[in-house]
């Protein structure tokens, strides 16, 4: 009998639960939402973030504060929304690297991006660039290959393990056979000053990082890693017209706690629509060479699995893994 009244009550506590996240979502949000941003300050990331933020913010009627929580390849601001309470209020601007390439890269990774997050909206994605210093004797693709193929070969930077410029670089040493040595930074701006100082030979990272340093003459860039190029850098060649299976592109997804209700997630959706609309953004993105997520809601989580996959290929061919 106890068994029976059990099963009975499950079509009821479903309405219920639908009914309380409504309720929810119909007051969301009373106060102010964190995005947090699991790089530095001053990367791609953290200013895709603040732009999209401010325009969320307009919409839904209160402030998007920014918390930047960088290191460990974007696991440990990924891991801090993963423990958040699951209401909405703290959200994770995530990327191919925290979503898709930590994956493979970790061995106990703290989190499931799949388990233990909610997927929102995909925001955008862009082709990295293939940047060396302005002073740099590599003018050309050509030229950083056969420099990796003497002598102690190159080095290349990233803003961590884990993220697209890891592994675009631990591609093109496996496509050209040159010895390309990864030195992960803190940040992308980090990695970027190590390459403009010489300490590094170049690195892969986002046009809207990028570009001042390229528009300013302290950087120069040889590469896009788009199959397509990049509409900010048209006369730059994509990699993929010397190595055809070089692809790759990053993106930004915002993510949630798992357990965040639906109808809340659905409107941080909305918002974020509303927000890849608005001028400020639009301009934002087209300077930078962004191109605005146009995946519908319940296509996310197929998106993401697939990306898992793709990633996850390329880590185990470059072996590559961090402890």
């Amino acid at each position: 009998m106890r068994q029976f009244f059990k099963f009975l009550a499950l079509p009821v506590a479903l309405p219920v639960a639908l009914a309380f996240g409504t309720a929810q979502a119909a007051d969301y949000p009373s106060s102010p939402v964190t995005m947090v941003v699991p790089f530095g300050a001053g990367t791609s990331t953290d200013l895709v973030s603040r732009i999209l933020g401010d325009a969320m913010s307009q919409d839904l009627g209160q402030p998007f504060v920014m918390e930047n929580r960088p290191g460990a390849g974007g696991s440990i601001g990924t891991v801090e929304v993963v423990k958040a309470d699951a209401d909405g209020y703290k959200i994770s601007m995530g990327t191919v690297g925290t979503l898709a390439i930590n994956v493979s890269l970790y061995d106990n990774l703290p989190y499931d991006p799949q388990a233990d997050l909610e997927p929102i909206a995909l925001v955008g994605y862009t082709p990295t660039l293939l940047v060396v210093d302005s002073d740099s004797p590599y003018n050309s693709l050509d030229d950083l290959i056969a420099a990796s193929k003497s002598g102690d070969g190159l080095t290349f930077a990233s803003a961590g393990n884990g993220t697209s410029g890891h592994l675009a670089g631990e591609l093109l040493g496996i496509e050209s056979g040159g010895q390309m040595l990864h030195i992960p930074f803190n940040s992308g701006a980090e990695g970027l000053t190590a390459v403009m100082s010489g300490e590094v030979d170049f690195m892969f990272y986002h046009p809207v990082a990028a570009l001042p340093n390229i528009d300013a003459g302290t950087l120069r860039a040889i590469g896009v890693s788009g199959a397509d190029g990049s509409p900010v850098a048209p006369t730059v060649p994509a990699i993929a017209d010397t190595y055809p299976d070089f692809n790759l592109v990053a993106w930004w997804l915002l993510a949630a706690p798992a357990g965040t209700p639906k109808p809340v997630l659905e409107k941080l959706y909305g918002a974020v629509q509303t927000g890849l609309a608005d001028d400020a953004v639009v301009a934002h993105f087209e300077k930078n060479g962004i191109r605005p997520g146009k995946l519908k809601f319940d296509e996310l989580p197929g998106f993401i699995s697939a990306e898992i996959k793709k990633w996850g290929d390329i880590a185990n061919a470059a072996k590559a893994q961090v402890d």
